[in-house]
């Protein structure tokens, strides 16, 4: 298949302009100055708010002008993240995308489906002319990826729907209809710098080829996190010698990715560096044996390098700890019947940097059930706090609760059916959608989310899965003709 031949190719036109637009997190400001200007060339209502979202409305077709208004909404930054040995700058180039097989994906980045292809399922609706459909209200949300605060800033008023469907889930033939809250909790240490003893020899022990993911929607699919390994290792190490010094620690890059890589500096005694590189290469082959299911490509490497100030023994040896000590992954399971054993709460050790005087931790806690959202970052903070780190928790996003009776569920449940001979998957998603927020602004908003399947989101792995598009466009124009009059 060539990029030529996709389907449906309106989409994919959209698609491709918007990849040659930079849209980090919090820099969107070409993105939204693009969709100011399409919207305002193809002659429609079109609004930027205070925080940069931006609104398209596009009038009813002919006879359908008494229907309920729809929301299509979908966020315009993305995850940025590339391969290590890639050159790339997300503020300047455009993404470079290849068909292989039946999927999208990007040549050593992420590809920015999560969510350019909502947007561009939007944009293809709205420069159409022959497709049926009541009114509608095409929402562009900034930084949904780093806080959702395009969703935070909006004000009461700036959407006047009836319902809204959010284009940013990552599995067809699923109708998500609840969402996990999610907190940032925030670690430091600080410390001297010492000149390493006497004897010393530095080693450098990294780790890549990690699968890594979304930190809450693959959370269940108990990926290696390169922060828990690579700690886990200097635990051991330091347990089992005396005289071992840290010197660096850096893993991880986003609060909403699973750690795909990382590296450590070590000091060790100069008679037991052949134990270490021992222990190492035992260490990496028992992990691999327990991760051989879900990640079959780590590359483990150690290394002499250069001699540098290490970290003051006391901190290296609390933060070591405490990263061996940290809740990372599966905290409970939803009691819930109706959301079928989805994941309720989790948490995420997302990156670890080290700098000259600090260690600095992020760490990524969800939940559907709040209080227990409150209970799992109080759990990281104490942990960090009993070794002596600074820790506070940010005040996060709301779940989104399911609603019970809802109209537009069930439309676009039997419009599914009505299409594809089977029926949808109904259930909640553990990860953040602004649909949360928006439950708080607009408290009678009827709201779904669904899109075509994803996979490796937040990772230079990212890809689209074909096929799902088009089913995912002939599924929404279905709702969108069959939504009811006022």
């Amino acid at each position: 298949m060539n990029k030529s031949d996709l389907k449906p190719a309106v989409v994919f036109a959209e698609f491709a302009k918007i990849n040659e637009i930079p849209r980090p997190s919090k820099r969107e400001e070409k993105m939204i100055e693009y969709l100011k200007n399409w919207g305002e060339s193809h002659g429609l209502e079109t609004n930027v708010d205070e925080t940069g979202n931006v609104i398209i409305r596009k009038a009813a077709t002919k006879g359908m002008e008494n229907r309920k208004t729809v929301i299509l909404q979908s966020h315009m930054d993305m995850v940025c993240d590339k391969l290590v040995d890639v050159e790339f700058d997300f503020d300047k180039d455009a993404i470079k995308t290849y068909v292989d097989g039946e999927w999208l994906t990007a040549e050593g980045t992420t590809l920015g489906a999560d969510d350019g292809i909502g947007c561009a399922i939007e944009l293809a609706i709205l420069a159409s002319e022959d497709i049926e459909h009541g009114p509608i209200e095409c929402v562009f949300t900034r930084d949904e990826e780093t806080g959702l605060t395009g969703a935070e800033g909006m004000k009461a008023g700036f959407m006047t729907g009836d319902y809204l469907i959010n284009l940013d889930s990552e599995d067809e033939g699923e109708i998500f209809v609840s969402c996990a809250g999610g907190r940032n909790t925030q670690a430091r240490f600080t410390f001297q710098r010492e000149t390493a003893p006497a004897g010393s020899f530095f080693l450098k022990g990294s780790l890549k080829g990690l699968v890594g993911g979304h930190s809450g929607d693959d959370i269940n699919k108990m990926r290696a996190n390169a922060i828990k390994l690579l700690g886990r290792f200097l635990f051991q190490t330091m347990k089992r010698y005396d005289g071992v010094s840290l010197a660096q620690f850096h893993s991880g890059k986003l609060h909403n990715a699973i750690p795909r890589d990382g590296y450590f500096v070590i000091a060790v005694p100069n008679d037991l560096k052949e134990n270490v590189r021992a222990d190492w290469n035992v260490f990496a082959s028992e992990v691999e044996d327990e991760f051989h299911v879900t990640d079959t490509q780590m590359v483990w490497n150690m290394e002499s390098t250069d001699a540098e100030p290490v970290i003051e023994p006391k901190v290296a040896k609390c933060f070591v700890w405490a990263v061996q000590a940290v809740d990372n992954g599966i905290y409970a399971i939803c009691q819930d019947p109706e959301l079928n054993g989805m994941v309720e709460t989790s948490s995420n050790i997302a990156s670890i940097h080290t700098s000259e005087e600090t260690i600095d931790i992020l760490s990524s806690q969800r939940s559907n059930v709040m209080s227990n959202l409150d209970n799992m970052c109080a759990t990281i903070q104490a942990v960090f706090e009993l070794a002596g780190a600074e820790a506070i928790s940010s005040d996060g996003y709301p779940a989104w609760k399911m609603k019970a009776n809802s109209e537009l569920q069930k439309i676009v449940r039997e419009s599914y059916v009505r299409l594809f001979g089977k029926e949808p998957i109904v259930r909640g998603i553990h990860a953040g959608l602004e649909c949360g927020l928006f439950s708080e602004r607009y408290p009678n908003l009827d709201m779904v989310s669904f899109g075509p399947t994803l996979r490796y989101v937040h990772t230079p792995d990212e890809r689209l899965h074909i096929p799902t598009v088009q089913m995912v466009w002939d599924h929404l124009l279905d709702v969108l003709k069959n939504i009811p009059q006022k």
